[in-house]
């Protein structure tokens, strides 16, 4: 769980990186809307970054719940652990999927696929949840 909790921060910080370096969003947002002013496309790249950061805080957050249960042994940590996986995986299938108004993906797949890296470990550590034994 904690590699899932490195990861997570790991894509969400690699939003940060690629506006300081790469501007893959900020090339993605202005192929497809060539019309939109430098100030536009600052402000859309702004955008996905605060949404970027509320979801990472929040995978952040449900990482730490699931590995405290888990470790205190609590009788919810499987059910728990599995939706947020699922609630984890849909975040980043949206990230990955959604097109925008352009008919582009929101997202340029770089980025999509870097919000799916964390659902790797997810799916680890809910199938080796789910095949140990309950504790009683």
């Amino acid at each position: 769980m904690y590699v899932g909790l490195a990861l997570t921060v790991l894509a969400t910080i690699a939003t940060y990186v690629d506006r300081s370096t790469t501007h893959l969003l900020a090339d993605h947002i202005r192929a497809g809307y060539p019309d939109y002013s430098q100030a536009r496309v600052d402000s859309a790249v702004t955008t996905y970054l605060v949404v970027s950061s509320v979801i990472g805080a929040l995978g952040v957050l449900g990482w730490l719940t699931a590995a405290w249960a888990v470790k205190a042994g609590k009788r919810w940590a499987r059910p728990v652990a599995t939706v947020m996986f699922v609630l984890g995986a849909s975040a980043g299938l949206a990230g990955l999927l959604t097109k925008d108004t352009s008919g582009a993906t929101g997202l340029p797949p770089e980025l999509g696929w870097a919000g799916m890296i964390p659902c790797l470990a997810g799916v680890f550590a809910v199938t080796s949840l789910w095949r140990r034994r309950r504790p009683t």
